[in-house]
């Protein structure tokens, strides 16, 4: 039988009741107004750095969920489905005909959220700089790509155990050849991560600082 206390994750705006709908029905209306006035800071030549803006999702435990698009993270708090956990000074405002709101950083989900159990993280590049701490795990400096210590030319596989964040310089000096031939040593040893934040870590590169306390040791 279900704990009654348990819920699903909230529904999507497809699936959310008429109440819902009619309490959030500025979405499709909001305004965004930059932090900095109409341009706002640049990510590149042509994206403001607040389109790509996402806000952390806790569940009612604190235990850290995903990254939604602000538009998204605003929704749920009109929903009344989340709670503000860290506003952000410096986010944009969303407005409609009815409310205006900053873009918080962090919000907390007010139900709980059963996650499904996934006992390995995926690998990904965003996740190995993570757990590298951005560092080349060779010769400690800045990190810019991703090695694999045993070449998969020669029989090297794509995975947590052989993979390490790294440097230019020792990508290129190191080429095919074993750490052995080349007499270099690890800096730390290899070790898939482990914890729910993990997951969060694995699809996000850029973190708010105000993320990190919820997010445990590896994304410091």
């Amino acid at each position: 039988m279900k704990n009654k206390h348990h819920r699903q994750l909230p529904p999507t705006d497809a699936h959310a009741t008429a109440d819902q709908r009619r309490r959030a029905s500025g979405a499709n209306a909001l305004h965004v107004v930059p932090p900095d006035g109409p341009t706002g800071a640049v990510v590149d030549d042509s994206v403001p750095a607040w389109v790509k803006r996402r806000v952390l999702l806790l569940n009612a435990t604190f235990e850290p969920l995903t990254a939604l698009p602000m538009r998204r993270a605003v929704v749920l708090l009109v929903c009344n489905k989340a709670d503000v956990i860290h506003d952000d000074p410096e986010g944009p405002y969303i407005r409609s005909a009815d409310f205006s709101v900053q873009v918080p950083s962090v919000i907390r989900l007010r139900t709980f959220v059963r996650v499904p159990y996934r006992a390995r993280v995926p690998m990904t590049r965003a996740a190995l700089m993570h757990r590298d701490r951005f560092r080349c795990a060779y010769c400690g400096s800045k990190a810019e790509t991703v090695d694999h210590v045993i070449p998969r030319s020669r029989g090297g596989e794509h995975s947590w155990e052989n993979c390490v964040a790294c440097c230019a310089p020792c990508n290129h000096r190191k080429a095919d050849k074993l750490l052995t031939e080349l007499g270099w040593t690890m800096r730390a040893q290899l070790v898939p991560p482990k914890g729910p934040h993990w997951r969060l870590l694995a699809s996000t590169k850029e973190l708010d600082p105000s993320w990190l306390a919820y997010l445990g040791e590896g994304a410091a």
